[in-house]
Parts: C-alpha cells; structure tokens; sequence
C-alpha cells in the first residue's frame, strides 16, 4: 500500500511540475516585447523623431480591415508596424499609398501626410 501511495504522490508532484511549466510558457509565449514603445500586434504612428526615440506613439492600430481606417491627417514623423505576419498600407493625403511589410518601421519627410491605415492579412506587398 506504501509504494501505490509513494507513486501517487510521485504522479501528483510531476503532474504540478508540468502544470507550473505550461503556464509559465505560455505567458512567456504571450508577452513579447514592445518596439519604440510599440506592443506585438499594433501599428504605431509617432509626430517626431524624439516621440520615436522616447517610445511614445500617438496613436495604435491592430484590426485587420478590408478598407482603410480613418487617421488624423498630421505630418507623421514614423510609422512601425510589430506584426509578424500582415502588411499595412498607409494611404497618403496626396494621394497614392505606401506599403509597409511585417515587422518594419519608415519614416517620413514633413511633406508627407497620412490620412488612413489598412491593416492586411496578407504577408507580402
């Protein structure tokens, strides 16, 4: 009787074990890093380079749609897009659109405005 309750306890104990592990992976899993203060799966836009470099987006963006979003047409300084797998097209108040491939950040010249953000499943441009 003493052996089937050691094995137990032996089960239980490896048994808490892999429950331990399997939720510290997935939360490490889940938590990614943030670029310029941009989190995994958002597109930033930020209004200066020092708003860049100090990591302080203006404004964040993460649905997939099938048509552009409106944005705030402002002379945006940056652009970074963290997701791993789908492009953004930034379309310009001039006129025409910018693609952006996964994982990827651009910046502008002062005479560029964007006035719209379409977040694309797609993984290439």
């Amino acid at each position: 009787m003493k052996s089937v309750i050691r094995k137990f306890a032996s089960f239980a104990g490896v048994g808490a074990a892999v429950a331990a592990l399997s939720v510290t992976g997935a939360s490490a899993a889940q938590a990614e890093g943030s670029t310029h203060g941009c989190p995994y799966p958002y597109v930033c836009f930020y209004v200066s380079g020092s708003a860049l470099n100090a990591g302080t987006p203006i404004s964040k963006y993460k649905d997939v749609t099938s048509s552009y979003q409106a944005v705030t047409p402002r002379p945006h300084y940056g652009v970074m897009n963290t997701r791993n797998d789908d492009v953004v097209y930034l379309r310009l108040q001039s006129g025409g659109s910018i693609c952006l491939p996964p994982n990827t950040s651009t910046v502008f010249a002062d005479a560029y405005v964007v006035n719209g953000i379409k977040i694309s499943s797609s993984a290439t441009c």
